[in-house]
């Protein structure tokens, strides 16, 4: 079993280099099966969800070649199955944009249902309401969500709640239908436009996304021949500005997009942290104890869930009394009960958290219960005093590039090692 070993307190000092977006990623990979054709991606995050959707791709058909850990040419040519291995897509949530690609490509595909971090009910109706407008044939049994279509044609649909991943499903599926297809109340995360713009790249028309509403022109095919660089993560990003607030230290942001990180930087200065935006990068510093504050977690441009609980950890050690509602998960406060073995002091109530803020954290063993949990524990480990064994790593190497490199060139004291 591995284990992050951290030893702190540290201020964190210096720069760091953002990786592409992962939840961008996860998305564009499937996108290729829409391409009869060659397409080289670059900037990917060397993450393990990306790993397991190239393997997916790779038992679909697709020959992927690897340039570096960041890039890889695939060739989707020759798809040779509408069946996806149940094994692999049941892994990571991400892997549902099959269903949008393969009916677009093929007209048919078998997926099993998808997995990933256990933040409560994640239902696909948005998904399955857009696949059928669209004319698709869909039905969810034995683990298992089957497609069908003879031809799909365009469609206006109207999303029933903000959904990322019914709008880029939906997107995928409507390219290569037959006439125009609407989203009316789409989601509007930089991923989503990160999406579009590649495959408008590679040959597909569709205009609006950013907005609440996104408009695809269906197009006879994709064309391919063309390299694709993916967006910086804005979570890693905030990541890491938050963890610049929690240490009480300086930390730069190469490559980035500021635009994307104004929620994150308008709670930062909100609690009494600094920040310096230079286009594309961002500095971060805070040389006092955080104030309290108050945050609601919404769709894009309110503040992302993906950084709730790293500010969590920031409100743990704040001046006085602070409040998260989360409007977006029901399960993502399963962290606090790891922060408080650390001595925070939170109580948690259904979609509420109460902060009583605490003057330092000790170092405890604690255990990733999510993705966004293990990166907000690696930085409550870096804060605390005392040595914090950090279980359950599979949850972080899903969406942080080398964790605990990155970290580790900031000053942080970190190791990985692995226990009986």
């Amino acid at each position: 079993m591995e284990k992050l070993v951290v030893t702190g307190p540290t201020q964190l000092k210096g720069e760091v280099e953002i990786s592409g977006a992962k939840n961008a990623a996860v998305a564009i990979l499937p996108a290729t099966l829409l391409i009869d054709g060659v397409c080289t991606i670059e900037n990917l995050p060397h993450i393990s969800d990306i790993e397991i959707s190239c393997e997916i791709l790779e038992k679909l058909g697709a020959k992927i070649t690897w340039n570096n850990k960041n890039s890889i040419t695939i060739d989707t040519r020759e798809i040779k199955t509408t069946k996806a291995p149940m094994d692999l897509t049941s892994k990571f949530r991400a892997s549902y944009y099959i269903i949008g690609s393969m009916l677009g490509r093929k007209g048919e595909i078998e997926v099993g249902m998808p997995g990933g971090c256990k933040l409560g009910a994640r239902p696909i109706d948005q998904h399955i309401k857009g696949f059928e407008a669209l004319g698709a044939n869909v039905t969810v049994e034995k683990g298992k969500i089957n497609a069908k279509a003879k031809k799909l044609k365009g469609a206006p649909i109207y999303m029933d709640i903000v959904s990322v991943g019914a709008t880029i499903n939906v997107m995928l599926a409507a390219v290569l239908a037959k006439g125009t297809t609407t989203i009316d109340n789409a989601a509007k995360e930089p991923h989503i436009v990160d999406v579009a713009n590649f495959l408008n790249t590679m040959g597909a028309d569709i205009r609006g996304a950013g907005t609440d509403v996104i408009k695809i022109n269906g197009v006879e095919k994709l064309h391919g021949d063309a390299t694709y660089s993916v967006v910086p993560d804005q979570i890693e990003a905030g990541t890491f500005m938050l963890a610049a607030v929690a240490t009480r230290g300086d930390i730069t942001l190469k490559n980035c997009i500021t635009k994307h990180l104004e929620s994150i930087t308008a709670k930062i200065i909100e609690v009494g942290g600094n920040v310096e935006d230079n286009i594309d990068s961002i500095r971060v510093w805070c040389n006092k104890r955080p104030n309290k504050a108050h945050i609601k977690t919404l769709p894009y441009p309110g503040f992302p869930t993906d950084l709730q609980p790293q500010m969590g950890v920031v409100l743990s050690l704040a001046n006085g009394n602070s409040v998260i509602n989360e409007s977006i998960w029901e399960s993502r406060f399963q962290y606090t009960d790891e922060l408080n073995k650390m001595g925070a002091k939170i109580t948690a109530n259904g979609k509420t958290a109460f902060f009583e803020g605490v003057k330092k954290l000790s170092g405890a063993p604690v255990y990733c219960t999510d993705l966004r949990a293990g990166a907000a524990l690696v930085i409550a480990g870096i804060c605390a005093q005392g040595e914090t064994d950090i279980y359950n790593l599979q949850h972080i190497d899903r969406g942080y590039e080398d964790i605990e490199g990155k970290f580790r060139k900031l000053g942080a004291n970190i190791k990985r090692v692995t226990e009986e």
